[in-house]
C-alpha cells in the first residue's frame, strides 16, 4: 500500500442493535480490505448508546474500498463519510 492513498471510512450507525447484523455481514465480506477497525459508542455504568461510530482504515484496491462504502451506505440507518490522504 506504499504507493496508494490512505482511505479512512467513518461509519455512523444510528441503531446498532437493529442494523448490526447487516453491517457485520459487510465487514466480514470485505474483511481482507479492512486494515484497522475502531468502534466507538457512549457507555456508562447504566447506559449503552444505541448509536455508534466505526472508523475503518482500508487497504488494497481502492475500487473495492469504495464498493464497501457504497454497500454500507445502502443499509438503513447507516451514514458513511470518507477521508483520503495522499501518499507522496
Amino acid at each position: 500500500m506504499a504507493d496508494t492513498n490512505h482511505i479512512i471510512l467513518g461509519v455512523h450507525i444510528t441503531n446498532r442493535t437493529k442494523h448490526v447484523s447487516s453491517v457485520q455481514d459487510l465487514l466480514t465480506k470485505y474483511g481482507c480490505n479492512v486494515k484497522t477497525r475502531l468502534g466507538l459508542h457512549h457507555v456508562a455504568s447504566d447506559f449503552c448508546s444505541a448509536s455508534g461510530l466505526l472508523i475503518l482504515e482500508m487497504a488494497g484496491d481502492p475500487a473495492i474500498c469504495y464498493e464497501l462504502m457504497d454497500e454500507l451506505a445502502s443499509v438503513e440507518g447507516v451514514e458513511v463519510q470518507k477521508m483520503v490522504f495522499k501518499n507522496d
